[in-house]
């Protein structure tokens, strides 16, 4: 089909050149033959009267057209998706669906790792496919990479629907043979000792804990930056280095490992997991059982919340404002700090 001499057929592999920004992962993702996506870029050359993807040194980059393109181009697609393309109906013992998430470590570990298990014995033909959290995590869902973000709160979008799982706060985790884990966990003896912490991705996107405690006018020693929650234990199991982990967490590696948890000497507030989509797939039935399963597996979730030395950013407006305005800086990366009143 053509719609001013274009062929409608060619937004696909226009979607996915943009993405992409490589013939090969473009015909990857599309399921093409390499030569048929570099068909399909010579035509698209030739409509727009334009390069729209040149090499510069070994990688291939964006025309100031291309660029230009890529949000409208997405959008058509994703309107087409929501308000044409029709679902088959969904029964999750005979759907053969293929769900991609993208979340973290931690939450693999205290949630998706059952959840997923529980899932497959109603749909044991379903897949899940698990992506590591990247350093443009709304981008990522906005371009339609994934079926569901498992993330925290302060990382999710305000512009598509979401649900929220289950709450969560931080601990202090050291050895059990650190001398300094055997009495009580003061706040100068938390910035006094080394720190393993987790940063994210090329740009070492920090972890929420991290980036709050270090618009703190104290700071810690931070001796190790881990590439992800999992090995922070076996990076402070012999040492004197602490951690600060989340609690559920902290709790499932201490069940195994020698480990010592003491109670965080500041006020951290507390973090909401959540399962968000995009808001073209909010009708998608496997979409949406899906969560619902999510949903239902966090609430046996053992309660493990602590009600000291948390920020509670919800019981008045005052603070429900603050919590806003944390997500917004955490997700533009501003450096303001909290008033001291609620530190």
């Amino acid at each position: 089909m053509r719609f001013q001499r274009l062929d409608l057929n060619l937004l696909v592999a226009l979607d996915a050149l943009l993405a992409e920004r490589s013939v090969s992962l473009a015909a990857d993702r599309i399921c093409l033959s390499q030569s048929a996506t570099s068909g399909a870029l010579s035509r698209l050359r030739e409509y727009f009267a334009d390069d729209l993807l040149v090499m510069k040194g070994r990688q291939m980059v964006l025309t100031a057209r291309a660029e230009s393109l890529v949000e409208p181009v997405r959008a058509v697609l994703q309107q087409i998706h929501s308000t044409i393309a029709v679902s088959p109906p969904f029964d999750p013992a005979t759907s053969d669906r293929t769900i991609t998430l993208m979340t973290s470590d931690y939450l693999t570990e205290v949630l998706l790792s059952t959840a997923i298990d529980r899932i497959l014995r109603d749909a044991p033909n379903m897949r899940f496919e698990i992506m590591s959290m990247n350093d443009h995590i709304i981008e990522s869902l906005e371009r339609g990479e994934m079926d569901l973000l498992v993330t925290i709160d302060y990382a999710i979008s305000p512009d598509h629907p979401s649900r929220v799982l289950f709450e969560d706060d931080y601990v202090v985790v050291g050895w059990e043979g650190n001398p300094d884990m055997q009495g009580e966990m003061t706040r100068d003896l938390y910035f006094r000792l080394g720190h393993v912490t987790t940063r994210f991705g090329r740009t070492r996107l920090p972890a929420f804990e991290d980036w709050f405690i270090r618009r703190q006018p104290q700071q810690r020693r931070v001796e190790i930056v881990a590439s992800n929650f999992l090995t922070v234990p076996g990076l402070v199991i012999g040492t004197n280095r602490i951690a600060t982990m989340h609690r559920r967490l902290a709790h499932r590696m201490a069940a195994n490992l020698p480990l010592v948890i003491k109670p965080v000497p500041l006020a951290i507030p507390h973090i909401r997991s959540m399962a968000q989509w995009h808001i073209s797939n909010n009708n998608d039935p496997a979409i949406r059982w899906v969560v619902e399963c999510l949903a239902s597996e966090a609430a046996h979730v053992p309660e493990v919340l602590a009600e000291t030395n948390v920020i509670d950013m919800d019981r008045t407006r005052v603070k429900g404002a603050l919590r806003n305005e944390l997500i917004r800086q955490y997700q533009h990366g501003t450096a303001r700090k909290l008033p001291d009143s609620q530190r």
